[in-house]
């Protein structure tokens, strides 16, 4: 009886020890600190996830509005798309820079004219995407248009797959197979409403440019996470923001060279004078109308920094289905049948990927915590007492297992 005491009041003084030493108050620490950092993590993505959302609907929204209400040049609807760069400006300069570490020093920065190569074919591309945009939403209904911009994600996939190693799942299988079919519906769909004055071979066109410019979108991104991977070698917020700052400035100025060399700058002026709503509200439209996509940009960009640009893709085409109902809304866009079976389906393949990505993220969470709880397992350790001639040997094990001390007798 008095042995089991002694033993009850070792293991008791040994946790209270355990309790108040450095390597248990520090591990408590780490834990409330790692909590803190998680929560700010999900609240950044929240508020990421918001820009996608209401820059996206924003910008396609003004932008139907710009066209309904006497809007012409697909070069100005071009150009607010990627002309809103000035606005992430400050928040660059402000924004505290990354302390580079040992090994980021020691590692090969690739020269100015790789960057500089980079830059300028991003926003080579940025242009032509964005033009071929423009015009798919000049000719299309906006419900018809956001729609089929769901499609981008199945390309942002297959590029993933081609470019950055994506693995396929069968629920990402099932969430591109459904996203396809989406855009499938609308794209074959031969009675769809056209906005008045348009052509059968302009909707046509309209159908081309903005399937081509969603695969266009795909394959930007993927290159985008490439050149982060194997060329700039990593991926912080500032590296991010110039990459955006740098391919928009780029893009910008092939735009004004379009501008230009068409001749649509001569009609601008008439443009604005004949606009519906008025001249005030024509440069209020073009200028919300680039503050929403650089809002969008934002957005974007902070998911890609926090998640990746697959997840990113997916945020986005969650917007795309919501466009529709609003364009009902605002736009009186007739909804039938074909396209709510196509939004339901796009909503259904977003529920799947997103599914997906919860069960890697919740595999990653519980393999680093697996790793947390072996790496914080006390060291073994023998307290010797010599009792009625008896050695007697306690070994030091961790509190959650069920037998506390386990007593050897010599």
């Amino acid at each position: 009886m008095g042995q089991a005491q002694n033993l009850q009041l070792r293991v008791t003084v040994q946790e209270a020890k355990e309790a108040t030493s450095p390597e248990y108050i520090n591990a408590t620490n780490q834990s409330t600190i790692s909590q803190s950092r998680n929560f700010m993590r999900w609240l950044r993505m929240t508020i990421y996830i918001l820009f996608v959302l209401s820059g996206q609907s924003a910008a396609m929204l003004l932008g139907r509005l710009y066209y309904n209400k006497g809007g012409k040049s697909k070069w100005v609807a071009t150009l607010v798309q990627v002309a809103g760069f000035p606005i992430l400006i400050p928040y660059y300069c402000i924004s505290s820079p990354e302390n580079p570490t040992t090994s980021s020093i020691q590692r090969n920065q690739p020269c100015a004219l790789i960057l500089a190569l980079i830059y300028v074919s991003f926003g080579v591309f940025l242009a032509a995407d964005s033009m071929m945009y423009s015009i798919g939403l000049s000719y299309l209904p906006v419900s018809t248009f956001a729609l089929i911009c769901a499609s981008q994600l199945t390309f942002n996939a297959f590029f993933s797959f081609l470019l950055n190693s994506q693995k396929f799942t069968p629920f990402i299988i099932n969430s591109l197979v459904l996203l396809t079919i989406s855009s499938a519906l609308l794209v074959f769909e031969t009675n769809s409403t056209n906005p008045s004055g348009n052509s059968n071979k302009k909707y046509e066109t309209g159908l081309l440019c903005t399937v081509g410019a969603s695969a266009g979108y795909g394959l930007m991104l993927s290159l985008t996470q490439l050149s982060f991977q194997k060329v700039l070698k990593k991926e912080t917020f500032t590296v991010v923001l110039e990459m955006i700052i740098y391919q928009s400035l780029v893009a910008t100025c092939a735009t004004l060279v379009g501008l230009f060399a068409s001749g649509d700058w001569k009609g601008l002026k008439r443009e604005m004078e004949d606009f519906e709503l008025g001249e005030f509200l024509y440069v209020s439209t073009l200028v919300w109308a680039a503050i929403a996509w650089q809002i969008f940009t934002f957005g974007t960009v902070g998911l890609i920094h926090e998640v990746s640009s697959l997840f990113s893709n997916v945020i986005s085409s969650l917007g795309l289905p919501v466009i529709p109902v609003l364009a009902v809304i605002f736009f009186h866009d007739e909804m039938d049948g074909v396209k709510a079976i196509a939004m339901v389906l796009a909503i259904w393949g977003f529920i799947s990927y997103f599914y997906q990505h919860y069960l890697d993220d919740s595999k990653s969470k519980a393999e680093n915590r697996d790793v947390k709880e072996i790496s914080m397992l006390p060291l073994l350790k023998e307290v010797t007492d010599e009792q009625d001639g008896f050695k007697k040997i306690y070994v030091k094990v961790p509190l959650s297992t069920e037998e506390n001390v386990q007593t050897y007798e010599h």
